[in-house]
């Protein structure tokens, strides 16, 4: 399975030298990333993943907020095959008509997006997995009312900060994880706290067996104490020294 890097996690960098930013990703090792917010920065950031040889299948944007044609042409630009909406705010997700409204919209977007080639799907925080619906986490009953083709991509970093064994989660969702947010860390919401793969609470490998249809492990800090490139590094060490597979095949796994 190949990991990526979700761009967010360099935004400071990248705010100061994107180009410089992505060849130390691929220095490091990482063969893929997910950009995030990418209409903005399309053509510099294509040019830079280009030079490095870095491809994107999965990005980040605001499906729900902004101007879809504009994201999902911005993403065919850029090589990625699926686009997420990263972030519903907690307030959402504490009633089964909301959920109902937003699952609506996003089954909306998919079928915008697969006028594009492009697939749609949803990035999790914490509150979805505190908020019960009918016997259900908002997650679970959230993903129930997507059409077949919207993938989720579980941060499952998050699924344990809201109370729930990540392992369990991802079982119950199946075949509708396509993709995954690989992150560790005490488990609380202070993101500076957050640790490179293998050093914090999460069962970061058990995690990754567990989610049986996935496509690519993307490494994610909210935000690091340290330094923020070695952080990513130490991630893909571990992920690359405790996972099956070759790391000259495939992406980065």
């Amino acid at each position: 399975m190949p990991y990526s890097v979700q761009l967010y996690t360099l935004r400071n960098a990248i705010e100061d030298d994107l180009p410089g930013t992505i060849r130390k990703v691929a220095e490091i090792g990482f063969t893929q990333v997910e950009p995030y917010n990418f209409v903005a920065t399309a053509r510099e950031l294509g040019a830079a993943l280009r030079e490095n040889g870095l491809a994107a299948p999965s990005g980040h944007a605001p499906l729900l907020s902004q101007d879809q044609d504009e994201i999902f042409a911005a993403a065919k630009e850029l090589g990625i095959a699926t686009v997420i909406e990263p972030f519903i705010p907690a307030d959402h997700w504490q009633n089964a008509e909301d959920i109902q409204a937003t699952a609506a919209r996003l089954n909306a977007a998919a079928k915008k997006g697969a006028e594009y080639g492009i697939r749609v799907g949803y990035h999790n925080h914490q509150w979805e997995l505190e908020s019960t619906i009918e016997g259900r986490t908002a997650l679970e009953y959230f993903a129930g009312l997507l059409d077949p083709e919207l993938v989720l991509e579980v941060d499952t970093y998050w699924v344990a900060v809201g109370g729930h064994d990540p392992v369990d989660i991802l079982a119950r969702l199946g075949d509708r994880v396509k993709l995954i947010h690989i992150k560790d860390g005490p488990l609380t919401t202070d993101t500076k706290a957050q640790q490179p793969a293998g050093q914090g609470k999460v069962p970061v490998l058990d995690v990754i067996a567990a989610a049986k249809s996935l496509e690519t492990g993307v490494v994610e800090f909210d935000d690091y104490a340290g330094d923020i490139f070695d952080g990513i590094a130490q991630s893909l060490a571990f992920l690359n020294s405790n996972t099956a597979g070759n790391p000259a095949e495939g992406a980065t796994a």
